[in-house]
């Protein structure tokens, strides 16, 4: 079975960070530090070269994969910053209503900046994707 690519690492958060080239984007990703460690209790880890990732978690599929993956994790890409969240986390569509400005895909919210979004539905989020995360995996 091939290896998982995205695993912790030992790279500091801070300096991952400090590479980030656009300034509203960095300083967007220090106060998402803040917010999530906040929300969170947990501290921050790389996992992998480009995520930034609180707590973990073991995961086994019915195909026989498994591994460890952060609770919650967020990734500053070229063109914005991606939430991993929860496709099916309780309530998800009604609070994107409440958000502000993003995009979806798959597991992922993209949002450009935080003052696009309600920081109080982000917290919500978070706190439904955990609740589901600790659901989903605690049984295994």
């Amino acid at each position: 079975m091939a290896k998982n690519k995205t695993t912790a690492t030992e790279i500091s958060v801070s300096s991952f960070i400090e590479t980030i080239q656009d300034a509203t984007k960095r300083n967007d990703c220090i106060k998402l530090i803040e917010i999530i460690k906040l929300q969170t209790n947990l501290e921050p880890k790389m996992w992998g070269p480009g995520i930034v990732g609180f707590g973990s978690h073991h995961y086994k599929y019915e195909s026989g994969r498994e591994g460890e993956s952060p609770d919650f994790a967020f990734s500053p890409r070229a063109s914005s910053i991606a939430l991993y969240l929860s496709g099916q986390l309780k309530d998800r569509e009604e609070l994107l209503q409440l958000f502000g400005k993003h995009k979806t895909d798959k597991g992922c919210v993209h949002i450009k900046t935080l003052a696009d979004i309600d920081l109080s539905i982000l917290a919500k989020m978070i706190d439904h994707h955990l609740q589901h995360v600790k659901e989903l995996f605690s049984k295994q």
